[in-house]
């Protein structure tokens, strides 16, 4: 029988959506209020995957990628989910639309990428607190690899590129915190 065991530490980031590029800095500095300084952070990508918040966020949307130096436990990632959304409430009504940004914490292991919603799925496992969480990208052979759900902008080859950058960083931190061998390996010795 395995017993227990504590699990790996991860490394926070957040995927930030919005059609003004103008809030950018004043989000970044909130988040960074939240959840300690930024380690890395992405260009900013054209989203245009979906007209899913065209509605309430409006037209040509733009992502960008913030992730944060402490290192982070994984069962905490519903309460992450829930201050990224007491933060896009303050942000609500600016720029004149409902929805100026669009907060979406995830944490990073070896092996995946996994993200928070507040919407249940077939894919999802409930967390608590009204968060579930879904693993959008494995790491398998040597590579970020997407799934059937996963998001389409997430299936972007830029994206991946910014997440072996950040994985790269995590493997690092890891080592050097625990001062021993990196997190537990991907998969890619399982089919």
């Amino acid at each position: 029988m395995t017993e227990p065991g504590q699990p790996d530490r991860a490394k926070l980031f957040t995927g930030v959506l919005s059609a003004s590029r103008e809030l950018l800095p004043e989000v970044r500095k909130q988040l960074e209020k939240l959840f300690g300084p930024i380690e890395l952070e992405s260009e900013v990508f054209a989203f245009g995957s979906t007209n899913y918040y065209e509605s309430q966020m409006g037209r040509n949307l733009s992502r960008v990628f913030y992730a944060f130096e402490p290192l982070v436990e994984q069962d905490t990632l519903a309460a992450l989910k829930l201050a990224t959304n007491k933060l896009e409430k303050e942000f609500t009504g600016r720029r004149g639309v409902e929805r100026p940004v669009n907060i979406d914490p995830g944490i990073m292991l070896s092996s995946k990428i996994i993200l928070a919603s507040c919407k249940d799925f077939s894919h999802r496992i409930y967390l608590g607190d009204g968060v579930y969480g879904e693993i959008t990208l494995q790491y398998v052979k040597g590579e970020f690899q997407t799934l059937p759900w996963t998001f389409p902008d997430y299936r972007k080859e830029e994206y991946h590129a910014f997440f072996d950058n950040l994985r790269r960083r995590y493997t690092e931190q890891f080592r050097s915190q625990r001062n021993g061998p990196s997190p537990k390996k991907d998969h890619s010795d399982q089919e």
